[in-house]
């Protein structure tokens, strides 16, 4: 065994020791301080949580004019064909989670409200998430409502015992059993998306056997998704010879669970000697038009994928995957990432441009960069 593998082991040993706590609530990706946080900027006028607000304010999906489209079964099929119901699932959580920060920081019930409206369209209609994109489908909307629904939950009194009880319902028993076996042979995206999604189903439901399956599979599974395998020791990641778009997704999708485990007491960032840092700035430093090594990346099921170049498909392609990873390595840690925060000049404010990701990054994950 190797000094890495055996600190690597050490690690994950010592993240074990801190499954079986209580639960914090609200605590997936804000605790009760990241609001407070994010609501004192917002109401001082301070940048960049100013311009992010303003951004959030003048989205469509802010407006309380806003109506869910709920259906009976999501269809999502290989490169959304079909996509019957797809689009609204994923807008709907996004809402859901637009209103639920709206309410938070201007105390206007009608905001808890609509975003109890949109949880109820749903949890009173949908039956299915059925064909191909089904995991990604719920791997990308469940997070969004599941963050809404635990501001909700533990911040305004006005969601019925009945109404949560029916969201519940259809998070156990709809959405969990389509992510629950993971997609570990998929590109490592899906169960990043996956294990986002069933991380904040355990806190919801405070079911610690959820949350621990998930944080588990996220740091050193069997998946293409894990951190252990999604990238390699120099930050190469497990899509990078595929094109930059998915790879942000994959680590947009990390960062969010590594930012839940921390709000729980466990330490994903650092897993593996910060191997997700390491993806970060690889990608980044890609993306700011450095060169960077790359060989064809083998699976951890033995399989090459891709080619044995960098892709450069989607190179000058910004999605909004960076200020989370940058606050904690940086502003919490002190590390420099000085790639990522050329990526953040670029994306900033972070919003919804893509409707994979959680929006609102910039506005709840930004700080003073300390340049």
């Amino acid at each position: 065994m190797t000094k890495k593998t055996f600190i690597s082991l050490l690690y994950v040993l010592v993240c074990t020791v801190c499954f079986g706590q209580e639960f914090v609530h609200p605590g997936m990706l804000h605790t009760t301080s990241d609001l407070e946080f994010m609501k004192a900027k917002i109401l001082a006028g301070e940048e960049p949580w100013k311009e992010a607000w303003d951004q959030l304010k003048a989205s469509e999906i802010s407006s309380l004019h806003y109506k869910p489209t709920p259906f009976k079964v999501v269809d999502n099929g290989p490169y959304n064909q079909p996509d019957n119901g797809g689009k609204e699932f994923v807008r709907d959580g996004a809402a859901a989670y637009t209103m639920a920060l709206q309410w938070y920081v201007e105390r206007n019930e009608a905001y808890a409200e609509k975003a109890i409206e949109i949880f109820n369209a749903w949890a009173n209609t949908l039956e299915s998430v059925v064909n191909h994109n089904r995991q990604l489908k719920v791997g990308t909307a469940g997070i969004k409502y599941l963050n809404a629904a635990e501001i909700i939950k533990y911040t305004y009194k006005g969601w019925s015992d009945k109404d949560r009880r029916a969201f519940e319902d259809m998070v156990i028993n709809i959405w969990y059993p389509v992510i629950t076996d993971w997609t570990p042979r998929y590109n490592g995206n899906w169960d990043a998306a996956n294990g986002q999604t069933i991380m904040c189903i355990g806190i919801f439901l405070d079911r610690r056997n959820i949350f621990e399956k998930a944080c588990k599979q996220l740091t050193d599974g069997d998946s293409n998704g894990s951190i252990k395998n999604y990238f390699y020791e120099n930050g190469q990641c497990q899509e990078s010879g595929r094109d930059q778009q998915h790879v942000q997704m994959g680590l947009a999708f990390l960062a969010c669970a590594a930012e839940i485990a921390w709000n729980q007491k466990i330490d994903l960032y650092g897993a593996f000697d910060n191997r997700l840092y390491k993806g970060f700035e690889y990608t980044a430093k890609y993306m700011s038009g450095e060169e960077v090594p790359h060989i064809q990346y083998i699976t951890w099921f033995g399989k090459p994928v891709y080619g044995p170049e960098i892709s450069p498909k989607q190179r000058e392609k910004i999605c909004p995957a960076w200020e989370r990873a940058y606050h904690h390595y940086h502003d919490r840690k002190g590390m420099d990432m000085p790639y990522t925060y050329k990526m953040i000049q670029k994306s900033r404010p972070e919003g919804t441009v893509n409707q994979s990701f959680m929006p609102w990054a910039s506005l709840t994950s930004a700080d003073f960069p300390a340049q």
